[in-house]
C-alpha cells in the first residue's frame, strides 16, 4: 500500500509538470513570429546580383576569378578545381571570349522606376551588372554611383519592357530598432536565391578594427550572413528594410553567429546624395581619437571612462577651434560621446561649414567650445597636413631606458620634433601600461618631452601611486597609455 501511495504521489506531480510544460511551449510557440507573408510580399524586391569583368589578363590566358569565398572553404576548393578543368578543355585560348565573374552579391530595389542598392565590393570593377529577380527575370543594370568609405553603391535597371511593374521594398528606420528585436535576412548566400534567415539584434553602433568602416556605426546581429548575402536588405517584423547587410567576422568564412549591417538611416542619407549629385560628402573634424579607459580617466581626473580622447590634430576644423591633444571630447553637436566610435559618424552627418557646440574635458575641467566642421578629404588627398642619438641609455624612474632622437631617426619614425626613443622596458609598471621597445614617448602627463633631459626632469616630479597618461608614437601612430607612477 505504501509502494503505491509513493507511485501515486509521484504521478500526478509528474502529470501536472508535463501539462504545463506543454502548455508553456505553446504559448511560446504561438507568440514566435510568422515571417512567410513578409516574405510573400517583400521577396520578390531582393534580387541576385552578378557582375562580371571583360578585360582580358595580363598573362593573356583566360582568367577567371572566384567569387568572393575564403579560401580555407570546401566551396572555394571545389570551384578551383572546376575552373581549372574549364581551362584545361576549353580549347585555343585565343579563340575564347575574356570574360570572367567578378563577384556575386544580393541587392534590394528601392523604387518602381528601378533603383537598387547594394554593397560596393559586389559590383566593384565591373563592366556587366546582370540583376535576376525572383520571377526568372534577368535585367541589366548600370552604375549611377558608389561609395567606398560606406561599401554601398546604387545601381539603376536599364528601361526596356521587361522592367514593368518592378517590386520594391518599403524604407523603415534603423535609428527606431532595438537590440532583441527579431529581424529577417534575405540574399544569396553562396549564390543561393532568396535565402532567408532570421534572429535577432544583438547590438547597435558597432564599430569594426578592420576596413574603412569609421564612419558606419553597424548593427550586430546573430541572423545567419555568409557569402553572397552581401548587399541583401535586413527587415524588421513591420517587412521595413532596416539595414543592409554587408559584414561577418569568421574564421571559416562561413557565419559564425555574428554578422554586421549598415544602418538604413545613413545608407539612404548616402544613396540620395549619389542619386542628387553623383558624390558623397561628410562632415571632418581633422583629428585622431582613442577610447578612454579607466585608468587614462583617472590619469585625467575624470570620474568615469567617458568620450574620445585626442591623441592627434591635423591642419583642419579642430585645430582652428582650439582643440589640444590630451582634450577628451563628451559631447558633439547636441549628442553624448561614451566610446570614441561613437563620434565620427556623428561628425561625418555633419555638413560642412556648419558650426555646432561640443563638449570637452581638459585638465579635469568641462570647457564649451563651438567647432566649424570641414569637409572630409578624398582618400587620395587624406595624407596628413602638418643631434644624433645618445649612445648612453638614461633609465628614468619610470622603468624605461631612453635616448635622444636624430634627425635620420626622426624621419624614419615620422616624429618631427621632440620625444625620446625607447630602447629597453624594464619596470613592470611600463610593461603591464603597455610601454614597448622602439615606441618614442611624446608626453609625460600635460608636458610636452622635448628630449632625454626633460623626459627624466618631469618624471622625478610624479607621485609615486597616481596614474599619468603617456603619449606615444609606435610606427607613426599616436596613442596615449595610462601607467600607475612606481615607487622611487
Amino acid at each position: 500500500m505504501l509502494k503505491y501511495h509513493n507511485l501515486k504521489t509521484f504521478y500526478i506531480p509528474w502529470a501536472l509538470l508535463c501539462a504545463f510544460l506543454f502548455s508553456s511551449l505553446h504559448t511560446q510557440a504561438a507568440g514566435l513570429p510568422d515571417f512567410t507573408k513578409m516574405v510573400e510580399q517583400y521577396g520578390p524586391a531582393v534580387v541576385n546580383i552578378s557582375s562580371s569583368n571583360n578585360h582580358k589578363s595580363k598573362d593573356s590566358k583566360r582568367s577567371r576569378e572566384i567569387p568572393n569565398i575564403p579560401e580555407d572553404s570546401p566551396l572555394y576548393d571545389f570551384l578551383r578545381k572546376f575552373l581549372e578543368e574549364e581551362e584545361r578543355s576549353g580549347g585555343d585560348e585565343d579563340s575564347l571570349p575574356h570574360r570572367f565573374l567578378r563577384s556575386q552579391g544580393s541587392g534590394f530595389i528601392i523604387s518602381p522606376d528601378g533603383y537598387v542598392v547594394t554593397n560596393e565590393h559586389v559590383i566593384h570593377d565591373a563592366d556587366d551588372i546582370i540583376v535576376r529577380l525572383t520571377d526568372r527575370r534577368e535585367l541589366t543594370a548600370k552604375v549611377i554611383g558608389t561609395d567606398k568609405r560606406s561599401d554601398l553603391a546604387l545601381l539603376k535597371i536599364d528601361d526596356n519592357d521587361e522592367n514593368k511593374d518592378l517590386p520594391f521594398v518599403k524604407i523603415g528606420s534603423s535609428d527606431k530598432l532595438k537590440v532583441g528585436e527579431w529581424v529577417l535576412a534575405i540574399g544569396s548566400p553562396f549564390g543561393f536565391e532568396n535565402t532567408v534567415t532570421a534572429g535577432i539584434v544583438s547590438a547597435k553602433g558597432r564599430s569594426l578594427p578592420e576596413g574603412n568602416s569609421n564612419y558606419i556605426p553597424f548593427i550586430q546581429t546573430d541572423v545567419a550572413i555568409n557569402p553572397g548575402n552581401s548587399g541583401g536588405p535586413l527587415f524588421n517584423l513591420n517587412g521595413e528594410v532596416v539595414g543592409i547587410n554587408a559584414q561577418i567576422y569568421s574564421k571559416s568564412g562561413g557565419f559564425m553567429g555574428v554578422s554586421f549591417t549598415i544602418p538604413i538611416d545613413i545608407a539612404m542619407s548616402i544613396v540620395n546624395q549619389i542619386k542628387d549629385k553623383g558624390s558623397v560628402s561628410r562632415g571632418w573634424l581633422g583629428v585622431l581619437i582613442q577610447d578612454v579607459n579607466s585608468d587614462l580617466a583617472k590619469s585625467f581626473h575624470m570620474d568615469k571612462p567617458k568620450g574620445a580622447l585626442v591623441v592627434e590634430i591635423f591642419d583642419g576644423p579642430a585645430k582652428l577651434a582650439g582643440l589640444k591633444v590630451r582634450d577628451v571630447i563628451i559631447a558633439f553637436d547636441g549628442h553624448k560621446i561614451t566610446r570614441s566610435s561613437e563620434l565620427p559618424p556623428i561628425v561625418g552627418s555633419v555638413p560642412a561649414g556648419a558650426t555646432v557646440d561640443a563638449l570637452i574635458i581638459r585638465a579635469g575641467k568641462e570647457i564649451p567650445i563651438k567647432v566649424t566642421v570641414g569637409e572630409l578629404p578624398a582618400e587620395e588627398d587624406m595624407g596628413r597636413v602638418t643631434g644624433k642619438a645618445d649612445t648612453v641609455e638614461k633609465t628614468a624612474r619610470l622603468g624605461v631606458a631612453v635616448t635622444d632622437l636624430d634627425e635620420d631617426m626622426r624621419k624614419a619614425l615620422k616624429v618631427e620634433k621632440g620625444g625620446v626613443l625607447v630602447k629597453k622596458v624594464k619596470s613592470d609598471a611600463a610593461k603591464e601600461a603597455g610601454v614597448r621597445k622602439g615606441d618614442v614617448i611624446l608626453m609625460l602627463g600635460s608636458q610636452e618631452i622635448a628630449d632625454v633631459k626633460s623626459f627624466e626632469a618631469i618624471a622625478d616630479t610624479l607621485k609615486a601611486g597616481e596614474f599619468v597618461s603617456i603619449l606615444i608614437n609606435r610606427k607613426g601612430s599616436p596613442t596615449f597609455l595610462a601607467m600607475e607612477v612606481p615607487e622611487k
